[in-house]
């Protein structure tokens, strides 16, 4: 299963790979308050992949917050939030943020409301390592 997608400027081009159609694809949206205040519905896919294209990458905003170990990607210019991206020992992986992609609306199920607080790095980047998604940013 193939999306593209971006933000709503045009400026953050994306495009993911799943393995799973998008009605059998779990979504999360974590009840950290950023997630909580941009109503994310995230999926990830650890034999996926994920892409992303920036027309200009001074206008995307690597927002980090609490343990600062991932890049929450948010454009400048609309302010649209595509998705997370952090090195693990894997790897590069990320969660897309469907809301950013062509075909939000197959995204059918409700998503889980997992929390993270507590966790410890180590364990919180092996979660990352094993679940979501490998990605490459195209710079």
């Amino acid at each position: 299963m193939e999306f593209a997608g971006g933000c709503h400027c045009g400026n953050l081009r994306v495009h993911l790979r799943l393995t799973l159609p998008p009605t059998e694809a779990a979504l999360r949206s974590c009840r950290c308050s950023f997630c909580r205040a941009h109503a994310t519905r995230t999926v990830s896919d650890p034999h996926g992949m994920f892409e992303v294209w920036a027309d200009d990458w001074s206008d995307v905003e690597p927002y980090r917050f609490g343990t600062r170990t991932a890049d929450y990607l948010v454009c400048r210019r609309c302010g649209v939030y595509i998705g997370a991206v952090g090195e693990t020992p894997a790897g590069l992986r990320a969660v897309v943020n469907t809301n950013s992609l062509v075909g939000r609306d197959a995204f059918t199920q409700a998503p889980a409301r997992p929390d993270h607080d507590g966790e410890e790095t180590p364990a919180r980047l092996a979660r990352r390592a094993a679940n979501w998604t490998p990605a490459v940013l195209h710079r």
